[in-house]
């Protein structure tokens, strides 16, 4: 049996339930949804039926409809007294939402006991439908990408590997192949990501535009910069306005955010200039790295890499832990000094945390010590030389810590 991730058992358990609500599975891509289902119905009896909406026209609304009555139709042949429908790709289909709520409230009122698990990669469209349509009608299981622990635990990948390497099972076989490894993360993920999950399901008005900033985003991530001088870097030019709603979108595809700086005043965080993350490392070192070696030799970039780490791993379990991600940055006021800054503050219902990660990149900064003076936060913490271990960090229970 491949490698069992955390959320077997939660889906598991809720499909084995009596039916009152559909499950519903979202995620980036390559983290695994669809072998997830595979490996719960390998261990459940239930009747069931796999379709695949990836390939079908967007404009056949009908598909569903056909889908879910050939279900029906299925289930009431063979007598049985239960069947489980497996949507993949749903948010493929336009208004899909519509049609799976028809259906889903039909077998309601006709009592039909059919259980449905839909599968998407696209958290926008996904979101989108739900909201709209299915409120009050679906549970959803999240399927964050790879953590250290899982890709050690699945792969071998020692700490160094995977802060540069990231947490894509797919190609998690061909680190020692740099270049075969990079074409495989460019070619196999990034470009169905950009092109199906985001340039054709979207309002992209400049498809180049959108892949540039992801790209220049991407070998960013960990570092402060304003779009206006991102503009600068771009040769397809849009407007600040143009280029944020592009960031949203990446990061509803949890692939690259800007996060921005703390404050109390919501405005003032909405208005501060960004600092880049991306979801996964993966993305950084397709598009930023000069190789393994070279790398890990360098402090300099070696702490950008850690650092990148660090906040991924705080990203892929934000929304789950329902909290948000902010860095903080004070100008100083004296000449020559250099500005406070602490690199990761969570802000959650239980207070906030501030997180400094000190690595080879730069010695320990006044940064913290004034966050903790000027906020009273929760918890304040050094992740790296001096403090919490990188490893038990990346590995820990991030619901517990915070």
């Amino acid at each position: 049996m491949k490698y069992v991730r955390r959320q077997f058992d939660l889906l598991k358990e809720r499909i084995l339930e009596p039916r009152k609500f559909m499950q519903v599975l979202a995620g980036p891509r390559q983290v695994g949804k669809s072998t997830l289902v595979e490996q719960v119905l390998e261990q459940i009896e239930i009747p069931r039926v796999i379709e695949v909406a990836d390939s079908v026209d967007p404009n056949d609304l009908d598909w569903i409809h056909r889908v879910w009555e050939a279900a029906r139709t299925t289930m009431m042949l063979r007598g049985n007294e239960e069947f489980l429908l497996v949507i993949d790709e749903v948010q493929k289909i336009d208004n899909w939402s519509e049609g799976v709520k028809r259906e889903w409230d039909a077998d309601s009122r006709n009592k039909v006991n059919i259980k449905v698990v839909l599968l998407g990669s696209s958290r926008l469209l996904l979101k989108k439908g739900l909201t709209e349509s299915l409120a009050g009608r679906y549970e959803l299981i999240r399927m964050p990408h790879w953590s250290y622990r899982e890709m050690q635990d699945a792969f071998g990948m020692n700490l160094d590997e995977y802060i540069y390497f990231g947490g894509y099972p797919g190609p998690a076989h061909l680190i020692h192949n740099e270049r075969r490894w990079r074409k495989y993360i460019k070619d196999s993920l990034v470009t169905p990501a950009i092109e199906k999950d985001v340039i054709m399901t979207s309002n992209i008005y400049k498809p180049v535009l959108m892949k540039q900033l992801f790209e220049l985003g991407c070998s960013y991530s960990s570092e402060i910069l304003s779009l206006t001088k991102l503009i600068g870097q771009l040769q397809d030019a849009g407007n600040v306005t143009t280029l944020a709603s592009y960031l949203e979108i990446l990061k509803q595809c949890s692939l690259l955010t800007a996060i921005q700086k703390y404050a109390k005043e919501d405005a003032r965080k909405r208005g501060s200039i960004p600092k880049y993350q991306v979801y996964n490392n993966a993305l950084l070192t397709a598009y930023k790295g000069r190789g393994f070696f070279t790398d890990r030799s360098d402090p300099n970039a070696w702490g950008r890499w850690v650092e990148s780490a660090v906040g991924s791993y705080l990203l892929s379990m934000a929304e789950e832990l329902d909290y948000n991600v902010y860095y903080w940055r004070e100008s100083s006021r004296i000449k020559g000094e250099k500005d406070k800054e602490v690199d990761f503050i969570i802000a959650g219902d239980n207070g906030i945390t501030a997180i400094e990660v000190k690595s080879g990149r730069r010695g320990m900064n006044s940064g913290l010590p004034a966050f903790v003076e000027a906020f009273a936060p929760k918890r304040a913490f050094i992740v790296g030389t001096g403090g919490v271990s990188l490893e038990d960090f990346l590995s820990c229970d991030l619901e517990t810590l915070l």
